[in-house]
């Protein structure tokens, strides 16, 4: 552990903090370009990893809801994904095992059946399928492929290929129904690794040969996953067969366009219930003698509250992930309200309210957050602090093993008064405190809130010390106002935030090769000034979402 603290600590992705410790970063793997940032100013195009990615249980979903309009959300019945780069989308880890592909079938088969259960059903696949007469059949069921394909593949069929699906609707179809041969079809499209996987080949790019760059379907596709996890509307589809796509100002306007849609807003909500600890708040479980005030109801609400917040912040006031950090207000109902003990807010309806800025002040000390972060009835400052370096500034802190695996376990309660005399004693052992160092200054700041997140000065009667610091930094403060202040200055924090959108964006966990991407990535965002929106349309303009290496690992 401690080699650990003081040699992998931070790595590759804290190379834009200020270090904690002496040793330099370190290699993660590879990747296509210089893993010194400062190479990546020689003008050169360095394009990023093009990995294959296959559609997760959240993009499958918004596909076939875009696609046969099943709203079902049927690919939540599959195996979860590979945490990978945190938001199960991380390409290196996807892998598919035989009881996913069994499950793709089963899954299949349910939406072919519901998308052909009805001649209404049927008509939304073409208007032919309506009242189609028998001579009819096959010419019908060759318009719907026709109509389908293209969309289920995200491309122009190939010479041949509709015929191969027609062959599907003809075994289909044999000895039993047209609608049971149409749902082969549907079994099949959903089936193929060109509706399962986003394949790209890419073109020559004319300026450098040693280059690709996406195809218009291709880049099409990349923007309609990384801004609404779902396949191209029209109007991209029509933007590719144009060439608008080929340039980064047509890209960048039909970012702009797509952020101004709601599908973005769904994305953006993923996005951070996978980054934050409130996706399972709705299930969250305390002692009702202990917090009588807290329910599974109260969890579901303040889960709420955290992305009602995010989303005005960043789409309403256009903000800046500091001011998410340090905004003096959130929402609330009335039964939250009641729980926070905040008068004057009635009935189920969210609305602004103000904050007490002596007791809280922004995303982190919202009662979800501090909750989220806490695994049982009694607050453990390592647990939060690990989750500030880890989520908000990219340290990495290595989880034990071995021997000192075994010594680690949280004290038990009657060890202190406090959770700072409970766990203070982790620093006081030489091995221990290597990591604790860096951990324990950012939870105990939080302590201010109990497991259920609602402020407190004291605890068993005794006023808590609040006092810590910003890891990597020189500061130090007193309770968590100073402390979220504290972060949201801090450039490890800013660009923490912008790494975690490159990984999301393009599906991957960035290595020590993809320096130059993290860099144009980081720089734009600090450019300009911050700003989410602003973050999610330069994703789209980087060499990684426009070039392509030549050689694909």
């Amino acid at each position: 552990m401690a080699s650990g603290c003081t040699g992998d600590l931070g790595g590759f992705r804290s190379d834009d903090s200020k270090p904690i410790d002496d040793p330099p970063p370190t290699s993660t793997g590879t990747g296509t370009g210089p893993t010194d940032p400062a190479a990546c100013e020689d003008g050169a195009v360095y394009p990023g990893r093009a990995p294959l990615r296959r559609l997760t249980r959240f993009e499958y979903n918004k596909t076939v809801r875009d696609l046969l309009g099943d709203t079902t959300d049927p690919a939540y019945s599959l195996p979860s994904e590979e945490v990978g780069n945190g938001f199960g989308n991380d390409a290196d880890v996807l892998s598919v095992s035989s009881l996913l592909a069994e499950q793709l079938g089963t899954v299949a088969e349910g939406i072919a059946k519901r998308a052909t259960a009805t001649p209404e059903a049927l008509a939304k696949l073409h208007p032919c399928a309506s009242s189609v007469r028998a001579e009819d059949e096959e010419a019908c069921a060759r318009s719907i492929i026709e109509r389908l394909a293209p969309l289920a593949y995200r491309r122009p069929l190939a010479a041949g290929e509709a015929d191969e699906l027609l062959g599907l609707y003809t075994a289909g179809r044999t000895d039993a129904t047209f609608d049971a041969g149409v749902a082969t079809v549907i079994e099949g499209l959903l089936q193929s690794p060109d509706f399962l996987y986003r394949i790209e080949f890419g073109t020559p790019d004319p300026q450098r040969p040693e280059l690709r760059r996406p195809t218009g379907d291709e880049m099409a596709t990349r923007l309609s996953y990384l801004l609404w996890g779902t396949m191209p509307d029209e109007k991209l589809r029509l933007a590719a067969q144009a060439g608008e796509l080929s340039t980064k100002e047509g890209v960048r306007a039909h970012a702009e366009r797509m952020l101004e849609d709601p599908r973005s807003r769904v994305t953006v909500r993923y996005f951070f219930d996978n980054l934050l600890p409130i996706s399972s708040l709705a299930d969250l479980e305390r002692n009702a003698e202990t917090f009588p005030t807290f329910s599974r109801t109260i969890g579901s609400l303040l889960h709420e509250e955290t992305q009602r917040f995010l989303a005005h912040e960043i789409f309403e006031e256009n903000g800046t992930w500091a001011s998410i950090l340090t905004a003096p207000y959130t929402f609330m109902n009335g039964p939250l309200a009641a729980f926070y003990g905040v008068s004057g807010v009635t009935g189920d309806e969210f609305q602004q309210v103000q904050l007490d800025t002596t007791q809280r002040l922004g995303l982190l000390t919202q009662a979800g957050m501090m909750a989220g972060t806490t695994h049982s009835n009694n607050t453990n400052p390592v647990v939060r602090g690990g989750f500030v370096l880890d989520k908000l500034m990219c340290q990495k802190i290595p989880l034990p093993t071995g021997d000192i695996l075994a010594r680690v376990k949280p004290p038990e309660p009657y060890t202190g008064k406090t959770a700072r005399e409970r766990f203070s004693q982790h620093s006081k052992d030489p091995v221990c405190a290597t990591c604790h160092q860096y951990l324990d200054p950012v939870g105990f700041a939080l302590e201010n809130y109990d497991a259920v997140g609602l402020f407190r000065t004291t605890e068993n009667d005794v006023p808590i010390d609040a006092s810590g610091g910003v890891p990597g930094t020189d500061i130090k403060v007193n309770g968590p106002i100073e402390l979220v202040q504290g972060l949201a200055q801090t450039d490890a924090v800013q660009n923490c935030f912008a790494t975690h959108w490159a990984e999301y964006g393009y599906g991957l966990t960035l290595r020590a090769g993809d320096a130059c991407t993290k860099k144009a990535v980081t720089d734009a965002f600090k450019a300009s000034g911050y700003n989410v929106k602003q973050l999610l349309i330069e994703l789209t303009q980087t060499d990684a979402f426009h070039y392509m290496a030549a050689q694909e690992e």
